[in-house]
Protein backbone atom coordinates (compact mmCIF):
# COMPACT_ATOMS: atom_id res chain seq x y z
CA UNK A 1 0.00 0.00 0.00
CA UNK A 2 1.39 3.55 -1.20
CA UNK A 3 1.27 6.52 1.05
CA UNK A 4 -0.78 8.13 -1.20
CA UNK A 5 -3.68 5.30 -0.90
CA UNK A 6 -2.95 5.44 3.00
CA UNK A 7 -3.53 8.67 3.34
CA UNK A 8 -6.56 8.40 1.42
CA UNK A 9 -8.08 5.85 3.85
CA UNK A 10 -6.72 7.85 7.01
CA UNK A 11 -8.74 11.03 5.15
CA UNK A 12 -11.87 8.86 4.99
CA UNK A 13 -11.61 7.88 8.49
CA UNK A 14 -10.50 10.58 10.00
CA UNK A 15 -13.37 12.82 8.39
CA UNK A 16 -16.30 10.08 8.96
CA UNK A 17 -15.23 10.66 13.16
CA UNK A 18 -14.79 14.33 12.74
CA UNK A 19 -18.22 14.93 11.30
CA UNK A 20 -19.62 12.42 13.55
CA UNK A 21 -18.46 14.25 16.54
CA UNK A 22 -19.38 17.48 15.44
CA UNK A 23 -22.82 16.58 14.65
CA UNK A 24 -23.08 15.31 17.86
CA UNK A 25 -22.52 18.67 18.68
CA UNK A 26 -24.97 20.28 16.36
CA UNK A 27 -28.01 21.69 17.40
CA UNK A 28 -30.28 24.42 18.94
CA UNK A 29 -28.48 23.45 22.57
CA UNK A 30 -25.24 24.48 22.62
CA UNK A 31 -23.26 21.22 24.26
CA UNK A 32 -18.94 21.89 24.01
CA UNK A 33 -16.92 18.46 24.29
CA UNK A 34 -16.24 18.99 27.42
CA UNK A 35 -20.19 18.99 28.30
CA UNK A 36 -20.93 16.42 26.14
CA UNK A 37 -18.34 14.42 27.63
CA UNK A 38 -19.56 14.95 31.10
CA UNK A 39 -23.19 13.97 30.32
CA UNK A 40 -22.34 10.51 28.49
CA UNK A 41 -20.30 9.52 31.09
CA UNK A 42 -22.49 10.44 33.85
CA UNK A 43 -25.25 8.19 35.45
CA UNK A 44 -27.67 11.07 36.04
CA UNK A 45 -31.05 9.95 34.33
CA UNK A 46 -32.27 13.53 34.50
CA UNK A 47 -29.70 15.52 33.12
CA UNK A 48 -30.63 17.28 29.96
CA UNK A 49 -27.69 17.09 28.16
CA UNK A 50 -27.74 13.27 28.78
CA UNK A 51 -31.10 12.87 26.92
CA UNK A 52 -30.24 15.26 23.46
CA UNK A 53 -27.36 13.32 23.37
CA UNK A 54 -28.23 9.83 23.67
CA UNK A 55 -31.92 10.03 22.90
CA UNK A 56 -32.05 12.31 19.82
CA UNK A 57 -28.58 13.48 18.61
CA UNK A 58 -26.76 9.64 19.04
CA UNK A 59 -29.64 8.30 17.22
CA UNK A 60 -29.68 10.56 15.14
CA UNK A 61 -25.72 10.31 13.80
CA UNK A 62 -25.91 6.44 13.56
CA UNK A 63 -29.38 7.32 11.76
CA UNK A 64 -26.96 9.20 8.86
CA UNK A 65 -23.96 6.53 9.27
CA UNK A 66 -26.57 3.66 8.41
CA UNK A 67 -28.30 5.04 6.01
CA UNK A 68 -25.57 7.16 4.23
CA UNK A 69 -23.94 3.95 3.78
CA UNK A 70 -26.15 1.86 2.78
CA UNK A 71 -27.77 3.75 0.25
CA UNK A 72 -23.93 4.59 -1.56
CA UNK A 73 -23.24 0.89 -1.63
CA UNK A 74 -26.58 0.17 -3.07
CA UNK A 75 -25.51 3.29 -5.41
CA UNK A 76 -21.98 2.11 -6.43
CA UNK A 77 -24.17 -1.72 -7.08
CA UNK A 78 -26.61 -0.27 -9.13
CA UNK A 79 -23.75 1.56 -11.53
CA UNK A 80 -21.65 -1.52 -11.63
CA UNK A 81 -24.47 -3.55 -12.72
CA UNK A 82 -25.95 -1.23 -15.44
CA UNK A 83 -22.40 0.53 -16.02
CA UNK A 84 -24.01 3.55 -15.76
CA UNK A 85 -21.93 6.46 -14.24
CA UNK A 86 -25.96 8.22 -13.69
CA UNK A 87 -28.02 5.07 -12.28
CA UNK A 88 -28.62 5.28 -8.34
CA UNK A 89 -30.28 3.20 -6.04
CA UNK A 90 -34.31 4.57 -6.84
CA UNK A 91 -33.22 3.44 -10.70
CA UNK A 92 -35.12 -0.26 -9.92
CA UNK A 93 -38.15 1.97 -9.31
CA UNK A 94 -37.81 0.39 -5.42
CA UNK A 95 -38.53 4.13 -3.73
CA UNK A 96 -41.30 5.05 -6.18
CA UNK A 97 -42.87 1.99 -4.87
CA UNK A 98 -42.14 2.82 -1.30
CA UNK A 99 -43.54 6.54 -1.80
CA UNK A 100 -46.79 4.61 -3.46
CA UNK A 101 -48.01 2.87 -0.80
CA UNK A 102 -47.09 5.52 1.69
CA UNK A 103 -49.25 7.99 -0.69
CA UNK A 104 -52.13 5.28 -0.53
CA UNK A 105 -51.71 5.09 3.60
CA UNK A 106 -51.24 9.20 3.43
CA UNK A 107 -54.01 10.02 0.68
CA UNK A 108 -56.28 7.57 1.48
CA UNK A 109 -58.81 7.42 4.73
CA UNK A 110 -56.21 5.50 7.63
CA UNK A 111 -56.60 7.43 10.12
CA UNK A 112 -53.83 5.25 12.44
CA UNK A 113 -51.38 8.00 10.62
CA UNK A 114 -53.09 11.56 11.36
CA UNK A 115 -51.37 11.50 15.31
CA UNK A 116 -47.65 11.16 15.95
CA UNK A 117 -47.63 7.97 17.83
CA UNK A 118 -45.52 5.14 18.07
CA UNK A 119 -47.63 2.87 15.78
CA UNK A 120 -48.34 5.43 13.36
CA UNK A 121 -43.98 5.76 12.26
CA UNK A 122 -44.42 2.10 12.28
CA UNK A 123 -47.34 1.94 10.02
CA UNK A 124 -45.44 4.44 7.74
CA UNK A 125 -42.29 2.06 7.87
CA UNK A 126 -44.55 -0.97 7.31
CA UNK A 127 -46.15 0.53 3.84
CA UNK A 128 -42.73 1.84 2.64
CA UNK A 129 -41.34 -1.66 3.31
CA UNK A 130 -44.52 -3.59 1.58
CA UNK A 131 -43.80 -0.67 -1.81
CA UNK A 132 -40.18 -1.90 -1.98
CA UNK A 133 -41.06 -5.10 -1.57
CA UNK A 134 -43.56 -5.27 -4.15
CA UNK A 135 -41.59 -3.95 -7.00
CA UNK A 136 -38.28 -5.81 -5.62
CA UNK A 137 -40.43 -8.81 -6.68
CA UNK A 138 -41.40 -7.54 -9.69
CA UNK A 139 -37.94 -6.79 -10.29
CA UNK A 140 -36.50 -9.72 -9.30
CA UNK A 141 -38.48 -11.86 -11.77
CA UNK A 142 -37.72 -9.77 -14.43
CA UNK A 143 -33.97 -9.97 -13.86
CA UNK A 144 -34.24 -13.65 -13.96
CA UNK A 145 -36.07 -13.47 -17.88
CA UNK A 146 -34.53 -10.37 -19.28
CA UNK A 147 -30.36 -10.70 -20.27
CA UNK A 148 -29.93 -7.81 -21.20
CA UNK A 149 -29.12 -5.49 -18.18
CA UNK A 150 -30.29 -2.01 -20.48
CA UNK A 151 -33.68 -3.80 -20.80
CA UNK A 152 -33.68 -4.29 -16.87
CA UNK A 153 -32.88 -0.63 -16.63
CA UNK A 154 -35.70 0.77 -19.10
CA UNK A 155 -38.12 -1.77 -17.04
CA UNK A 156 -37.17 -0.06 -14.23
CA UNK A 157 -37.59 3.66 -15.01
CA UNK A 158 -41.15 2.78 -16.06
CA UNK A 159 -42.25 1.19 -13.00
CA UNK A 160 -41.19 4.05 -11.53
CA UNK A 161 -43.11 6.21 -13.28
CA UNK A 162 -45.93 4.54 -13.65
CA UNK A 163 -46.03 4.09 -9.89
CA UNK A 164 -45.66 8.27 -10.07
CA UNK A 165 -48.35 8.57 -11.80
CA UNK A 166 -50.79 6.87 -9.19
CA UNK A 167 -48.90 8.99 -6.52
CA UNK A 168 -49.82 12.27 -8.78
CA UNK A 169 -53.54 10.94 -9.13
CA UNK A 170 -53.83 10.59 -5.63
CA UNK A 171 -52.24 13.99 -4.53
CA UNK A 172 -54.86 15.88 -7.15
CA UNK A 173 -57.59 13.98 -4.94
CA UNK A 174 -56.59 14.53 -1.73
CA UNK A 175 -56.97 16.68 0.89
CA UNK A 176 -54.31 19.81 2.01
CA UNK A 177 -53.86 18.52 5.36
CA UNK A 178 -53.19 14.80 4.09
CA UNK A 179 -50.80 16.00 1.35
CA UNK A 180 -49.05 18.54 3.56
CA UNK A 181 -48.21 15.32 6.18
CA UNK A 182 -47.10 13.40 2.42
CA UNK A 183 -44.97 15.78 0.92
CA UNK A 184 -42.82 16.27 4.56
CA UNK A 185 -42.52 12.57 3.94
CA UNK A 186 -40.69 12.96 0.94
CA UNK A 187 -38.53 15.43 2.27
CA UNK A 188 -36.97 12.39 3.83
CA UNK A 189 -36.21 12.50 8.29
CA UNK A 190 -33.41 11.61 10.32
CA UNK A 191 -33.96 12.28 13.51
CA UNK A 192 -37.07 10.21 13.86
CA UNK A 193 -35.96 6.66 14.34
CA UNK A 194 -35.82 4.78 18.16
CA UNK A 195 -32.88 2.39 19.29
CA UNK A 196 -35.47 -0.41 18.15
CA UNK A 197 -35.80 1.24 15.02
CA UNK A 198 -32.06 1.89 14.48
CA UNK A 199 -31.30 -2.26 15.32
CA UNK A 200 -33.13 -3.24 12.23
CA UNK A 201 -31.78 -0.52 9.73
CA UNK A 202 -28.22 -1.75 11.20
CA UNK A 203 -29.07 -5.06 10.64
CA UNK A 204 -30.28 -4.65 7.47
CA UNK A 205 -27.78 -2.52 6.57
CA UNK A 206 -25.28 -6.05 7.67
CA UNK A 207 -26.76 -8.20 5.48
CA UNK A 208 -27.07 -6.24 2.19
CA UNK A 209 -23.33 -4.87 2.67
CA UNK A 210 -22.71 -8.91 3.48
CA UNK A 211 -24.38 -9.83 0.13
CA UNK A 212 -22.65 -7.04 -1.90
CA UNK A 213 -19.45 -8.47 -0.57
CA UNK A 214 -20.32 -12.42 -1.26
CA UNK A 215 -20.60 -10.89 -4.95
CA UNK A 216 -17.77 -8.93 -5.35
CA UNK A 217 -15.82 -11.02 -7.92
CA UNK A 218 -19.11 -10.64 -10.27
CA UNK A 219 -18.92 -6.41 -9.34
CA UNK A 220 -15.44 -6.39 -10.79
CA UNK A 221 -16.01 -8.71 -13.61
CA UNK A 222 -19.14 -6.73 -14.80
CA UNK A 223 -17.13 -3.41 -14.61
CA UNK A 224 -15.30 -5.24 -17.90
CA UNK A 225 -18.81 -5.67 -19.50
CA UNK A 226 -21.29 -9.09 -19.85
CA UNK A 227 -18.50 -10.52 -22.47
CA UNK A 228 -15.50 -10.77 -19.85
CA UNK A 229 -17.93 -11.33 -16.88
CA UNK A 230 -18.90 -14.84 -19.01
CA UNK A 231 -15.52 -15.65 -19.93
CA UNK A 232 -14.19 -15.68 -16.33
CA UNK A 233 -16.89 -18.27 -15.76
CA UNK A 234 -19.28 -15.70 -13.56
CA UNK A 235 -23.08 -16.44 -13.70
CA UNK A 236 -24.21 -13.43 -14.88
CA UNK A 237 -28.30 -14.25 -14.19
CA UNK A 238 -26.81 -15.46 -10.37
CA UNK A 239 -25.19 -12.20 -10.28
CA UNK A 240 -27.35 -9.94 -11.20
CA UNK A 241 -30.13 -11.31 -9.17
CA UNK A 242 -27.91 -10.41 -6.11
CA UNK A 243 -26.96 -7.25 -7.13
CA UNK A 244 -30.75 -6.59 -6.86
CA UNK A 245 -30.90 -8.35 -3.63
CA UNK A 246 -28.29 -5.89 -1.99
CA UNK A 247 -29.40 -3.08 -3.35
CA UNK A 248 -33.21 -3.20 -3.24
CA UNK A 249 -32.70 -4.38 0.67
CA UNK A 250 -30.53 -1.57 1.28
CA UNK A 251 -32.47 0.77 -0.19
CA UNK A 252 -36.05 -0.33 1.24
CA UNK A 253 -34.41 -0.45 4.76
CA UNK A 254 -33.70 3.59 4.63
CA UNK A 255 -36.79 4.37 2.27
CA UNK A 256 -39.00 2.74 5.00
CA UNK A 257 -37.60 4.25 8.16
CA UNK A 258 -36.24 8.21 6.64
CA UNK A 259 -38.20 8.49 3.47
CA UNK A 260 -36.91 8.06 -0.21
CA UNK A 261 -33.55 10.26 0.56
CA UNK A 262 -31.88 11.30 -2.83
CA UNK A 263 -28.46 12.04 -4.55
CA UNK A 264 -26.66 10.25 -1.81
CA UNK A 265 -26.48 6.91 -3.87
CA UNK A 266 -25.70 8.67 -7.38
CA UNK A 267 -22.95 10.88 -5.59
CA UNK A 268 -20.90 8.92 -3.32
CA UNK A 269 -19.06 6.62 -5.21
CA UNK A 270 -17.97 9.58 -7.20
CA UNK A 271 -16.87 11.03 -4.70
CA UNK A 272 -14.76 8.48 -3.11
CA UNK A 273 -13.48 7.50 -6.51
CA UNK A 274 -11.59 11.13 -6.43
CA UNK A 275 -10.28 9.96 -3.25
CA UNK A 276 -9.41 6.22 -3.49
CA UNK A 277 -8.96 6.06 -7.34
CA UNK A 278 -9.57 2.21 -7.94
CA UNK A 279 -12.57 0.02 -9.34
CA UNK A 280 -11.69 -3.20 -7.32
CA UNK A 281 -15.09 -3.30 -5.24
CA UNK A 282 -13.09 -5.05 -2.65
CA UNK A 283 -11.82 -1.11 -1.37
CA UNK A 284 -14.97 0.54 -2.69
CA UNK A 285 -17.54 -1.16 -0.71
CA UNK A 286 -15.76 -0.25 2.85
CA UNK A 287 -14.90 3.37 1.01
CA UNK A 288 -18.20 4.35 -0.18
CA UNK A 289 -19.79 2.79 3.18
CA UNK A 290 -17.56 5.63 4.74
CA UNK A 291 -18.44 8.26 1.94
CA UNK A 292 -22.01 8.18 2.02
CA UNK A 293 -21.81 7.72 6.27
CA UNK A 294 -20.03 11.70 5.65
CA UNK A 295 -21.96 12.99 3.70
CA UNK A 296 -25.42 12.59 4.96
CA UNK A 297 -23.25 13.52 8.62
CA UNK A 298 -22.54 16.47 6.83
CA UNK A 299 -25.81 17.28 5.23
CA UNK A 300 -27.51 17.14 8.80
CA UNK A 301 -25.08 19.54 10.25
CA UNK A 302 -26.01 21.83 7.63
CA UNK A 303 -29.83 21.33 7.39
CA UNK A 304 -29.22 22.36 11.89
CA UNK A 305 -27.45 25.17 11.24
CA UNK A 306 -30.73 27.84 10.96
CA UNK A 307 -31.15 27.53 15.07
CA UNK A 308 -34.75 27.66 14.90
CA UNK A 309 -35.81 25.67 11.96
CA UNK A 310 -34.55 22.04 10.19
CA UNK A 311 -33.87 22.31 6.68
CA UNK A 312 -35.23 19.02 4.75
CA UNK A 313 -32.90 16.95 4.00
CA UNK A 314 -33.11 16.38 1.10
CA UNK A 315 -32.74 19.85 -0.18
CA UNK A 316 -29.60 19.62 1.16
CA UNK A 317 -28.36 16.08 -0.59
CA UNK A 318 -29.97 17.74 -4.16
CA UNK A 319 -27.84 20.92 -3.51
CA UNK A 320 -24.39 18.39 -2.70
CA UNK A 321 -25.71 15.50 -5.31
CA UNK A 322 -26.46 17.82 -8.69
CA UNK A 323 -22.90 19.63 -8.87
CA UNK A 324 -21.86 16.03 -8.50
CA UNK A 325 -24.08 14.65 -11.65
CA UNK A 326 -22.90 17.86 -13.72
CA UNK A 327 -19.44 16.94 -13.46
CA UNK A 328 -19.93 13.50 -14.22
CA UNK A 329 -21.77 14.50 -17.42
CA UNK A 330 -19.44 17.24 -18.24
CA UNK A 331 -16.52 14.50 -17.92
CA UNK A 332 -17.75 11.32 -19.14
CA UNK A 333 -18.96 11.62 -22.58
CA UNK A 334 -20.10 8.01 -22.36
CA UNK A 335 -22.72 8.58 -20.32
CA UNK A 336 -25.81 7.08 -21.34
CA UNK A 337 -29.28 8.18 -20.07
Amino acid sequence: MTSKTKFSWFLLVALLAALFILDLLSGSVKISVAEAIRAISSDRGEDIHREILLNFRLTKALTCILAGGSLALAGLQMQTLFRNPLAGPDVLGLSSGASLAVSILYLGTFDIIKGQSASASWSIAVAASVGCMAVFLIMLLIARKLRDNVSLLLVGLMIGAATSSVVSLLQYISNADDLQLYMIWTFGTLGALNWAEIMILGIVTLIGAAVAIYNMKALNAWMMGEYYARSIGINLSRSRVLTIISGGILTGAVTAFCGPIAFVGLAVPHLVKLIISTNDHKKLIPAVLMGGASLLLFCDIIAQLPNDIILPVNAITALIGAPVVIWVVINNKSVKV
